[in-house]
This record gives structure tokens, C-alpha cells and sequence, in this order.
């Protein structure tokens, strides 16, 4: 602990980024670096807590304590030594990880967290700039193969970690490009592309191998991938979108948030060459339904892209802005949450149901919504307000309401079984099959950046065991 009155002297530090008028003119990143010494200022406010419950509240476990302690001491190097020792892609993370460990800081009790996750990011950026981050070739060969489906946080972290042990890898991505969500459906401006891309050349020069353009039942066959492989791991994520059948749904101008921003980030990886018109939010007003990341993304793109104006509703009540007493430190804060995109314009509203969809020869031009007030929020059971109703004028509308399940075909390929909610039936990480093995949220359900890669990590851990002992993981 390097500043024992640290978290007594120094306060919280707000990000240092662009400010909100000049970035929505791009889609580069916007957050910058802070000076040496304000790095160090942060980093004293760390308590090295006798309980860290950062450990417990970080799905990876980072030693959060000992590498803010390296930092306050100047120590860059060994600061990445001790987070790339639990985290393969702390680039990642530094960037776009909701830091449930910055709700878990000790110090969050009576004051703000630690700032944890910026920390993290400029350890990271130091690291590839001095050279610290070099392939991780092992220095033998098992003999083993494994097969990777699907390159997103999951699949990548699994590919690292088996790599590791000597085995082959091959990772299979149906996309054109190596990432997964990563690369195809966060803006740039949060995480841009050239990270992805860093990352992935390193894992190639460590020996791994990547197939784009390969669709699994569509290109090879789940027959050709079990006899070719030892084991398959499949970490294609949670895919198929929730929909909302109300009138309307048909017509044209309301679209899955996720087609906008694949299409977007496509445009600026010039895998396209231009806007689709009807992906194009310029001079138009629109809507996005639904209140999380996804939602403020499409916000944070159509303001970019140029609409006239952007509305953003959500059926749940707003939150309180401040913890209420029935959610205690070191719960989630369940808090109203302003995002970056939301910094840059957007008018945001509660407790709204989405009735109709109103448009005139088959184009958008309305929402028809109504204010509701929740009964019973464990049942999901509300009532609609009379006299609340209301027509949004709208001419694209986004469906950012979560996604529900993986697509079902490799499931169907391979004759794994599913669980009630479809994902992927395991035991530890292993499908009903004993060769094939499953991580990420096509297991657990749509998650966390974070927790997939903590997902990955561990089904290359139940992997190994199988191969060395031949027995399910417990």
C-alpha cells in the first residue's frame, strides 16, 4: 500500500475525453490518458483492503490492490505482469467493462471507487507501447487440437489459453473479420478496431489459427469438426434478439439495434463503402427502445451519423440516483447510469410500454407508448395509466431490448442438449456431448465483456483437465 492516507487525500478523478461537442463529429475514441502523476494520485486511493472485495466483484479476479500498488510506485511493468497474469485482454476491458469491481471498492461505502478500470486501460496501453506484450508461443507441442467456434471475448480467451498448454488451435468465425462483438457490434468510439485487430495478430503469431467466412453446418460439418479436432469449444455467444410483435413491427424504419451497428462498424472497417439509406439516421429522428449499453450505443452512432433528434425510452422505472437502503454496498448499484452517449444529446424516459408501431405507406413515421406503473416487479407485472398516452414522431426506431438464446442450428449440428432458457446445456463447461464443451453467453446467457472472457479461460481449464485426466470437470 503505497499511500496509507491516500484514499483520505486525494478525490475520484473523472475520466479526461474529448469533450461531447467535438466527438460526436467522429468515431474515434475520445477517452485520453491522464499524466503520470494524476496516475499516481489514483492509484493511492486504493485502501489494500484486508478483504479486497474488488476480487470477488471482478469475474476474472484481477489483483486489483497489487497492481494500483505498482503503479503508485511507478513500477508500469510489473503492474502488467500482475494483471495480464488473470486477464488476457485487459485492453479490452480497460475500455468497455461496466467495472462491476469499481462497485464492490471498499471505498465505495461512504465515498467514490477507486478508479479501477482507467487504471487498467493506460497499464495496458503501456505494455504494447513498450514492448511488454509479446505472442505466447509455448515451448512444446501436445499433440492435441482444439476447435474454436466463434471469436468473440469468449472464443479468443479460450484460443489464448489452450495455445498456452501446447495444443493446436483453430478458431472457426462465420463473420469476415476475427472479434466477434468486438469488432462488428461495439462503435468504434468506445473500442476501436485497430485494439481487435493488435490483439489478434499476436495470437496468430502465437500459433493460432483463424478461419473467416466459415460457418459451421454451412461450410464444414459438425461430423468433419469432431473427427478432424480432440475437442470443440463453441463460444458464438447469445445472439438472437429479442423482438417486440405489436402492430406495426413490419414496416419499414424499425430494425434490431444490433443490424445498425454491425452495419455502421463495417462501414468504417471499409468492408462496406457506404451507408445503407435505410441504416442511415441523418436527418432523422429516432427512437431507440431500451435502456442499456446496446441502446446508448445506438444513441452515441445516431447522433454521430447525424439525426435531428434522438429519443431513447425504457419500460422499467428510472433509477434512483443514489443507492436506496434494500441495495447495500457491495451490491450492483441498481442507479440511474448516464452514459457517454447519452453526454452527447439524447431525450431519455421511464416507465414507458411501446404500443404500436405507426407508419404511412409501409415507412415508420410514429410509436404509439403509454406510461405504466409497475404492481409487482418480481412477477413483471405492471398496469398502463390511463390518459398517459402519447404518439413519439419517429422515422427509424431501434429494438435494444436484449437477446434471448444462440441460434439454435449448432445445437441442432452437433445434438447437444439446451437448457430451459436455450443456451447451452454444460456440466462445468462441458454440452452432453463429452468432446464438445461450451462458454461465454451461449452458456450463461447474455453477460458481460468481462465474464466472457472469464468464461473462456475456465472452459480451456475443463478442456485441459480432460485431456490430462479423461474425466468431467467438477
Amino acid at each position: 500500500m503505497g499511500d496509507v492516507q491516500g484514499f483520505l487525500k486525494y478525490d475520484r478523478a473523472k475520466k479526461s475525453m474529448e469533450a461531447p461537442e467535438e466527438r460526436v463529429h467522429h468515431f474515434a475514441e475520445f477517452v485520453e490518458s491522464w499524466d503520470e502523476g494524476q496516475y499516481t494520485e489514483q492509484a493511492a486511493r486504493c485502501m489494500d483492503c484486508g478483504i479486497p472485495f474488488c476480487h470477488n466483484g471482478c469475474p476474472l479476479g484481477n489483483k486489483i490492490p497489487d497492481f494500483n500498488d505498482a503503479v503508485y510506485r511507478g513500477e508500469w511493468k510489473e503492474a502488467w505482469e500482475v494483471l495480464k497474469s488473470t486477464n488476457n485482454f485487459p485492453e479490452f476491458t480497460g475500455r468497455i467493462c461496466p467495472a462491476p469491481c469499481e462497485a464492490s471498492c471498499v471505498l465505495g461505502i461512504n465515498n467514490a471507487a477507486v478508479n479501477i478500470e482507467h487504471i487498467e486501460r493506460e497499464i495496458s496501453e503501456r505494455a504494447f507501447s513498450e514492448g511488454w506484450e509479446q505472442p505466447i508461443v509455448p515451448g512444446f507441442e501436445t499433440g492435441k487440437s482444439v476447435a474454436v467456434v466463434g471469436s468473440g471475448p469468449a472464443g479468443l480467451a479460450a484460443a489464448e489459453e489452450l495455445r498456452k498448454q501446447g495444443h493446436s488451435v483453430m478458431v472457426y468465425e462465420r463473420d469476415e473479420v476475427p472479434g466477434g462483438l468486438l469488432r462488428l457490434g461495439i462503435p468504434d468510439f468506445k473500442l476501436n478496431k485497430e485494439v481487435v485487430a493488435r490483439r489478434v495478430a499476436l495470437m496468430e503469431k502465437a500459433g493460432i489459427d483463424f478461419q473467416c467466412n466459415v460457418e459451421i453446418g454451412k461450410d464444414i460439418s459438425a461430423a468433419e469438426l469432431e473427427a478432424q479436432f480432440d475437442a470443440v469449444v463453441i463460444c458464438v455467444g447469445s445472439t438472437v434478439p429479442r423482438d417486440l410483435p405489436i402492430p406495426g413491427r413490419d414496416l419499414q424504419g424499425v430494425h434490431f439495434a444490433m443490424k445498425f451497428l454491425t452495419h455502421q462498424n463495417r462501414l468504417i472497417s471499409g468492408q462496406i463503402a457506404e451507408l445503407s439509406p435505410e441504416l442511415n439516421a441523418k436527418d432523422k429522428k429516432v427512437l431507440v427502445i431500451g435502456g442499456g449499453d446496446t441502446g446508448a450505443d445506438c444513441v452515441g452512432t445516431s447522433n454521430r451519423q447525424g439525426a435531428t433528434s434522438v429519443t431513447q425510452i425504457e419500460l422499467m422505472d428510472k433509477p434512483p440516483t443514489a443507492r436506496l437502503e434494500s441495495n447495500p454496498w457491495p451490491e450492483w448499484p441498481m442507479t440511474l447510469n448516464t452514459s457517454t452517449s447519452h453526454e452527447e444529446g439524447a431525450n431519455r424516459d421511464w416507465s414507458i410500454l411501446t404500443k404500436r408501431f405507426i407508419g404511412e405507406a409501409g415507412q415508420l413515421k410514429g410509436v404509439e407508448t403509454v406510461k405504466i406503473r409497475w404492481t409487482d416487479k418480481a412477477k413483471f407485472q405492471y398496469e398502463e395509466i390511463a390518459g398517459t398516452e402519447e404518439v413519439i414522431d419517429c422515422d427509424m426506431a431501434f429494438l435494444a431490448i436484449g437477446f434471448s438464446n444462440p441460434e439454435h442450428g449448432l445445437s441442432n449440428q452437433f445434438g447437444l442438449e439446451l437448457d430451459p432458457r436455450g443456451n447451452f446445456k454444460t456440466t462445468g463447461f462441458q454440452t452432453s456431448k463429452p468432446n464438445i464443451f461450451a462458454a461465454g453467453d451461449c452458456r450463461r446467457g447474455q453477460s458481460l465483456v468481462v465474464w466472457a472472457i472469464a468464461e473462456g479461460r475456465r472452459a480451456a481449464k475443463a478442456v485441459e483437465k480432460v485431456f490430462q485426466l479423461g474425466v468431467i470437470p467438477a
